[in-house]
């Protein structure tokens, strides 16, 4: 199906993509919504019952083996060819995620270019080869009282994976975004269980990577793309035999219940799950001297961004209470009182916010210092700013909740002992930000160590929204801002949540795989006994 049948008329059945074959649902259906103003969009689409959904697992497996085996060339190929496919659509499929997701064109338009970028990021990590992880251990016969053998490993794709694409990024993480790129790239089939709010962006993505496959001359079945009641066959995706691992970005309620389904299988399977995080930033003192008012304006920017609907707004603040405070607080204020409501992606999400505004802004302890006016436009979502003590914060549990969307709040710490208080008792974060002069140096370093047992990704003198898709990059962190606080899901150590280690002892070199053969064929820079070479 092209990118034009998004325009079909009325009573038309959007398609899913079921192994190189767009296909129909056989469940219930559903439309997307313009959240702008709450307008059904056509076409009408199904949802997958349990046959459709096990049959895509099922093809997956198929297509596991001879995918695993297939060139590296020949993946990355994939890669780049779905890069392809994604650009030459990308117009219409920013345009269709603009009215189903209410976000603005031109953040899309760069969506596009993101998520096409990632796959060729991927693609030339695959040729580069330091994925396989390759060592060799030499043997050593005259070794005593015992010969120690000869011991080689690399890295291999785990199986079928299962992805569940984001709400809030509806190409970057959604149908071929990172997850579905990293599985791809590590020879792992993907069945992608596509949001339902924007279930016409995800068709003209999965055809544009259904054709991509086609010409790559890899099995149909490395990819799928289904529409799925999530509570229901969502958990049957993540229970069938042949899935192998799990992606999924999204809320924590949601993600512990994969995280739990997985376990309980006969054969449990990780689930690498994205969930939760506020995001703190710490003014430290000698640069909240310097700046407080250019720094309370750029805060409410990056809080603002997208009606604060990205992973990383920031949605703690913390410093020194006293008059640099107050002046960061004053420039805050004013920014969100001047801030415009957003409409929010979905209507289940506009009142999560919604709720989880009132609870903050009716906490005993808490002080609301601005609102915009337009807060009870239905389905959109107004900037809140909250202040509070940090002996309140540390009473209080409940005010370290994220609240997904643009509210934060500032937490006036009495001294630098405090200050490191409070962030010691953070829950696991994606981010954590300091703003610091030179003259903070003592005081940032003292804040270091704690803030890399909290977060993923630490940076100075920013705001943590954006997420640079480059081979250093950790968008993960401990529990619960991810399932598992090892992984990354952006950058390209992304690949390793679907890669094991297996190591080959004594196996004749005319039998090994090329990664770890004598003569090195590939050019691999490996660990030969101890030391790195290309030998």
């Amino acid at each position: 199906m092209t990118a034009e049948a998004q325009t079909a008329s009325p009573g038309v059945v959007g398609a899913m993509y079921l192994a190189g074959e767009a296909v129909f649902g056989d469940a219930g259906s559903f439309r997307a919504v313009d959240p702008s103003d709450g307008a059904a969009l056509d076409p009408a689409y199904r949802f997958a019952a349990s046959g459709l959904v096990a049959r895509a697992a099922e093809l997956a497996e198929a297509a596991f083996e001879p995918f695993r085996a297939a060139p590296v060339e020949q993946r990355a190929r994939l890669l780049e060819l779905a890069a392809d496919e994604i650009d030459a659509v990308g117009d219409a499929a920013a345009e269709r995620a603009h009215h189903e997701t209410g976000l603005p064109l031109p953040r899309l338009t760069g969506e596009v270019a993101r998520t096409s970028g990632q796959l060729r990021l991927f693609a030339t990590a695959l040729r580069e080869g330091s994925w396989n992880g390759a060592r060799i251990d030499h043997a050593l016969p005259d070794r005593k009282p015992a010969r120690r053998p000869d011991v080689r490993q690399r890295r291999v794709p785990v199986g079928p994976v299962a992805v569940f694409a984001a709400s809030n990024f509806p190409l970057a993480f959604s149908v071929a975004g990172g997850d579905t790129a990293s599985a791809l790239a590590a020879g792992c089939p993907v069945v992608v269980k596509a949001h339902e709010a924007h279930p016409g962006t995800s068709e003209i993505v999965g055809a544009a990577v259904t054709r991509a496959v086609a010409a790559s001359g890899l099995p149909a079945g490395v990819f799928s793309m289904v529409y799925a009641d999530g509570p229901t066959v969502g958990i049957e995706l993540v229970t069938h035999p042949a899935i192998a691992a799990v992606a999924f970005t999204g809320s924590r309620r949601v993600g512990l219940a994969l995280v739990a389904a997985a376990a309980a299988r006969a054969v449990p399977i990780p689930v690498y799950a994205e969930m939760s995080a506020v995001n703190p930033v710490f003014l430290l003192p000698g640069r909240l001297a310097e700046a407080a008012a250019d720094l309370g304006a750029a805060f409410v920017g990056s809080l603002t961004l997208g009606a604060g609907q990205f992973c990383t707004n920031p949605g703690i603040i913390i410093g020194l209470d006293g008059p640099d405070l107050d002046r960061f607080t004053e420039a805050a204020g004013g920014a969100v009182a001047a801030s415009s409501p957003a409409p929010m992606l979905t209507s289940r999400i506009a009142a999560s916010y919604a709720d989880g505004v009132a609870r903050l802004t009716a906490h005993p302890g808490t002080e609301v210092i601005a609102r915009p006016d337009g807060a009870d436009r239905a389905g959109w979502g107004c900037a809140a700013l909250v202040t509070t003590t940090a002996d309140e914060f540390l009473a209080a549990r409940e005010l370290h909740d994220e609240v997904f969307g643009a509210t934060s709040i500032i937490v006036r710490a009495g001294d630098r002992g405090q200050l490191v208080d409070v962030a010691r008792a953070l829950e696991g974060q994606l981010t954590a930000t300091v703003h610091a002069a030179s003259e903070d140096a003592p005081l940032a370093a003292e804040l270091l160590p704690v803030l890399e047992g909290k977060a993923g990704r630490i940076l100075f003198n920013g705001w943590p929204t954006g997420v640079e898709v480059v081979p250093a990059m950790v968008h993960g962190g401990p529990y619960p801002a991810t399932s598992d606080g090892r992984s990354t899901s952006v950058g390209t150590l992304a690949m390793d949540r679907f890669l094991r280690p297996v190591a080959y002892q004594d196996v004749p070199d005319d039998l090994l795989p090329s990664a770890v053969r004598e003569a090195n064929p590939d050019g691999l820079l490996r660990m030969v006994d101890g030391a790195y070479s290309r030998d």
